[in-house]
């Protein structure tokens, strides 16, 4: 790569970007891109009548209140070993937090993968196993493998706590609702890969807005503000790729068959977006003996909001984190008040650690 040129090419985005004059609003939907464009500076590089808005691309973030008391409590039943990834151990709930819940000692554990959990099931047939299935459409691919490997090997001590979700339907709540002003989306890079072109198409095709999957280079970024910017002033609405070395239209029809063979769409609870139908992923009924809410008889917990944090309204793009009230005091990274300040991909961490007003 010659780094003149490169240069020379994304100061040419940045002049066109910086050339708007009109009030756009665009939202980057996915976390990743949320703190690549925090770290990066692009968002203090836009003129100020682009605005950048984050969305709810953050899997962590987007867990109903509800749904985190329920993994709390059940990881404090005696007899179970909980599996999570490592952002769900310090999201508070309403009266505690996993990692509160170890302290106090449960057996909560953190992985990398579940077949992690897996492994842990397949040594300690007395152990009840639960992973903690949390993520979009780019984690359900593993978990539904994990899942299979444990019916092939006929392990009934491992089970799935399954709060997936899936992003498409939560896109068309942000476009339907009237009190967001968003002129165009910054399309997820990871779970494109996954469910291709098609979900966007018909996003664009309904609300006349204009959909472009972007990397997460500054220079891919930088290229997709521009190519919505381009539909914009044309008066277009496409759904476009931009990060075509990576995602296909088609996207990965393995890891789609996979998430269809063992689980099935349901309406699911979104943090500050509500009740979505077809936005969950449940069992099918051949894998239901591995489905922790079955197998434990998990009720549905209340979803009680927290006193005073706005995570919701900033998942809804609504506001940006510094005008929650709680902001960088006393809610911060150490002493998180809501989950969007705990995950690596949250909005309200990005700002906080990149100093974001």
């Amino acid at each position: 790569m010659n780094l003149n040129n490169d240069n020379k090419y994304v100061s040419s985005l940045l002049q066109d970007i910086q050339s708007e004059s009109r009030d756009i609003a665009l939202m980057e939907v996915c976390g990743t891109h949320t703190m690549a464009i925090a770290k990066s500076g692009i968002r203090n590089l836009m003129p100020g009548n682009l605005k950048l808005l984050s969305g709810p691309g953050c899997p962590v973030c987007v867990t109903a209140q509800g749904d985190i008391d329920a993994v709390i409590d059940l990881a404090e039943r005696p007899g179970i070993t909980l599996v999570t990834f490592g952002d769900m151990m310090r999201v508070p709930g309403n009266n505690s937090s996993l990692q509160e819940a170890r302290s106090r000692g449960a057996d909560v554990r953190v992985a990398y993968s579940p077949l992690d959990a897996l492994a842990i099931a397949r040594q300690n047939r007395r152990l009840e196993v639960v992973f903690l299935g949390i993520g979009f459409e780019t984690t359900a691919p593993v978990v539904a493998v994990t899942v299979e490997q444990a019916r092939r090997e006929g392990l009934k001590n491992f089970s799935v706590f399954s709060l997936h979700k899936a992003v498409p339907p939560a896109l068309e709540v942000i476009f339907a609702d009237p009190a967001i002003k968003v002129d165009g989306l910054i399309c997820p890079g990871h779970v494109s890969i996954v469910i291709g072109l098609k979900p966007y198409l018909s996003l664009a095709v309904k609300y006349h807005q204009p959909c472009v999957v972007t990397g997460f280079e500054t220079r891919d970024i930088l290229e997709g503000i521009v190519m919505l910017l381009q539909q914009i002033r044309k008066g277009e609405a496409q759904a476009q790729i931009q990060y075509k070395r990576v995602v296909k239209p088609e996207g990965n029809r393995v890891a789609q068959e996979t998430i269809k063979r063992v689980f099935r769409p349901v309406g699911a609870r979104w943090r500050g977006l509500g009740f979505i139908e077809n936005s969950g992923l449940e069992f099918n009924r051949e894998y239901e003996d591995w489905d922790a809410r079955r197998k434990f008889d998990i009720p549905e917990y209340e979803d009680i909001p927290i006193k005073g944090c706005a995570c919701g309204q900033v998942l809804r793009g609504r506001i940006t984190p510094p005008a929650c009230p709680l902001f960088g005091q006393p809610c911060t990274p150490l002493n998180p008040v809501g989950p969007c300040m705990v995950s690596h991909e949250g909005a309200c961490a990005a700002y906080y650690r990149y100093r974001i007003t």
